[in-house]
């Protein structure tokens, strides 16, 4: 039985993310990988934007497990291309709040991941996930604050 193409991208990634390695997830992605946000309309572009979102999540989730894996191709969101795409199901806590959700990853043909959406529930844990986030790429210094009154 021949592996699935995006096998050993989608293994390194969750090793990484469970060891809460962020350094050995740069390798892992395009440099132009697109990540859905369930609290964003518009995609976070480019490693190094998505790093340093990853870098704020493994901060703010608590208890992060990954609890389920599927495998197969999907249709992108960037350019309607089948690629090879895996789905994560994770488990974890912010603040408190029970989370659910999934990690849809796309593998470009060199095997990095080129575009990544996370859905989440409920819609309370999405809230207080976003809020969190938000603050910690504030923070950060990879997006600007709100300006007061808003």
């Amino acid at each position: 039985m021949t592996a699935h193409p995006a096998a050993s991208a989608v293994d390194r990634f969750r090793s990484a993310v469970e060891k809460r390695e962020l350094a050995a997830l740069e390798d892992l992605f395009t440099p132009d990988v697109r990540f859905y946000s369930p609290v964003k309309f518009r995609p976070f572009e480019g490693r190094e934007m998505v790093l340093g979102l990853f870098g704020v999540l493994l901060r703010t989730f608590e208890d992060f497990r990954y609890v389920g894996s599927f495998e197969g191709t999907s249709e992108t969101s960037a350019d309607g291309a089948e690629a090879p795409s895996a789905v994560l199901l994770f488990r974890a806590t912010v603040g408190g709040k029970e989370i659910h959700g999934i990690d849809l990853l796309h593998v470009d043909d060199d095997g990095r991941i080129k575009e990544f959406t996370v859905m989440v529930r409920p819609q309370s844990a999405v809230e207080h996930l976003g809020q969190a986030v938000y603050a910690g790429l504030v923070a950060d210094g990879l997006v600007p604050p709100l300006p007061e009154g808003r």
